[in-house]
């Protein structure tokens, strides 16, 4: 083995040295034949890089036995390293190298919430958040404007949000004649146009047109969503632009039932994230920019429970907005309700003949004269299977059921005492006049 020269000693102690300061401990020892040995144990993890010069090459200087990894290069070799870059030349160097470090912020981990997570995910969207405004009115006198929020979700210029924002219920916006003043969030002003509504689901699609490019928002999934998961609400409220508020996510099925609606049983999602008056018909977005509901309400008289319609639930609407112009909803004329172990127990101990069943949906009334009762459902019976698949779920039954009126389905239910009884229902339009 040949001898270390003496430049390279010279080098060897500046690397003593630098090990030392970073509560390291470093020795050396050689043997008879001149062989130099070099031991380093650090106590602390080194922060910055140690450099050996490239003027010391493999035949100058021997590889010592702890760098005998190939992948380790003496001409550029960082010893202990947070982040492995060039040489710096000179002091300016260095100090942009120390800015750059200072800003850079790490990629987040999968479903990790960093430093700027909830201001990507609104720039992501924002620009295709547009503010609603409805002339008011009656008798042809002026009472205002109603104010309300939209996303852009498509270059053509269509429009998602709430029906209650731009559609007359009560008769008491006669003066906006279907035309919606639409303002993106670059100061455009348009004339709108209602296309579509859907008073039961409360959404509605809103049309404008552009000579220019529009940015749109991409649709996500709301079926992957859990409890906890971090939500961004955009929108309009109180009608300051451009607002955006975050929170999580609290429930993802909350019953319209649960929040004394009446009429066909709904589900929303529901958060934490401020929702004010405007917000209304705005985007709720996950942690991706993607859109995965639309703000529909919030409670009066809490704080922290604001309500909006699943974008799954959005995207069939939409579906059949295109095929059939408005929602085509078959109607069975039942009330159900979902079982589960607790009720299915606690109706089990108050009437022995309740039968045997660990899942289904339970029948407790049935409309006179409707689909179901000309079927010959009897309220208390358990729907189990519906079209030859297994039920467990009134979501369940309504998405086999999709538009599919006139058209006979077949109904396996369990009534008291084990009976299996079979029923052929025919569904009807829910709404025949629209």
């Amino acid at each position: 083995m040949r001898n270390i020269s003496v430049c390279n000693r010279r080098y060897l102690l500046r690397l003593v040295a630098v090990a030392a300061a970073g509560s390291g401990l470093l020795y050396s020892k050689s043997d008879s034949n001149a062989r130099a040995t070099v031991s380093l144990k650090v106590l602390v993890p080194q922060r910055e890089s140690l450099w050996l010069p490239r003027q010391i090459t493999q035949d100058a200087f021997p590889r010592p036995s702890f760098l005998s990894s190939d992948p380790w290069q003496l001409g550029l070799l960082p010893l202990f390293s947070s982040r492995i870059g060039s040489v710096p030349s000179s002091d300016s160097d260095i100090k942009k190298e120390a800015s750059e470090a200072v800003r850079d912020d790490p990629k987040p981990c999968c479903n990790c919430l960093g430093r700027d997570t909830i201001a990507n995910a609104a720039a992501r969207t924002g620009p295709a958040v547009v503010n609603l405004s409805v002339p008011q009115g009656f008798y042809g006198l002026s009472t205002g404007k109603s104010i309300g929020s939209g996303t852009i979700i498509d270059k053509d210029g269509t429009i998602l949000t709430c029906a209650h924002v731009v559609v007359d219920f009560q008769g008491m916006r006669g003066l906006s004649k279907g035309k919606i003043d639409v303002t993106l969030q670059d100061g455009r002003t348009f004339e709108g146009t209602v296309v579509n509504a859907d008073l039961p689901s409360d959404i509605a699609i809103v049309k404008i047109h552009s000579k220019t490019p529009l940015p749109t928002a991409k649709l996500g999934s709301s079926r992957e969503l859990r409890p906890g998961d971090w939500v961004v609400a955009m929108g309009c409220p109180l009608s300051l632009q451009n607002t955006v508020t975050a929170g999580i996510v609290s429930c993802v099925d909350r019953k319209s039932s649960d929040l004394g609606l009446g009429g066909m049983q709904r589900e929303y999602l529901q958060t934490d994230c401020a929702i004010n008056g405007g917000n209304s018909g705005g985007p709720l977005v996950n942690i991706d920019g993607e859109v995965v509901g639309v703000n529909i309400m919030k409670v009066l008289a809490a704080d922290g429970l604001g309500f909006a319609v699943p974008i799954d639930s959005v995207s069939k609407i939409i579906e059949h907005f295109k095929k059939s112009g408005r929602v085509v909803r078959p109607w069975l004329g039942l009330k159900m309700v979902d079982l589960n172990d607790m009720i299915i127990s606690q109706l089990k101990q108050r009437d022995a003949t309740f039968p045997n069943v660990n899942k289904g949906i339970l029948v407790p009334m049935v409309t006179p004269g409707s689909p179901a009762d000309r079927a010959g459902f009897h309220p208390g019976d358990i729907v189990i299977e519906l079209d030859g698949k297994p039920v467990a779920s009134i979501k369940e039954i309504i998405e086999i059921m999709g538009d599919r009126v006139g058209v006979p389905l077949k109904v396996l239910v369990k009534r008291g005492n084990d009976s299996l009884v079979t029923l052929t229902v025919i569904p009807e339009d829910s709404n025949p006049d629209m």
